[in-house]
């Protein structure tokens, strides 16, 4: 028995075509030299190796967004307090720099 001989082909597929498309593709696969089932047959495996390959498209979904907004409110909500605070003033700053000669040394700062 020869190995490499392929599979006997013994299942069939039935479609129903008018007439003129059926007459059509009959003539155009004797102009391209052919048999109608081979012409079937490479179509099929075509689109079976298509659709093994074809990478499915990522699903958008409003969950994640929702998500991330509402993450992002609570971060404002924690954060607007400090953010609400008053900056320093020059009275702060002048409490800080004990010399008044405008720059705020480290050992001025550690003794606050």
């Amino acid at each position: 028995m020869d190995r490499n001989k392929p599979p006997k082909k013994t299942e069939t597929v039935e479609i129903r075509l008018p007439h003129a498309t059926k007459t059509a593709f009959m003539a155009r696969c004797r102009d391209q030299g052919r048999t109608a089932s081979d012409a079937i047959r490479r179509f099929i495996d075509a689109e079976l190796n298509a659709a093994s390959s074809a990478r499915p498209q990522p699903r958008l979904s409003w969950r994640p967004l929702l998500a991330a907004a509402v993450a992002g409110l609570a971060l404002g909500a924690v954060a607007a307090p400090s953010l609400a605070q008053s900056s320093p003033t020059r009275a702060d700053f002048d409490r800080l720099d004990r010399n008044h000669d405008g720059v705020v040394s480290f050992d001025e700062y550690r003794a606050r």
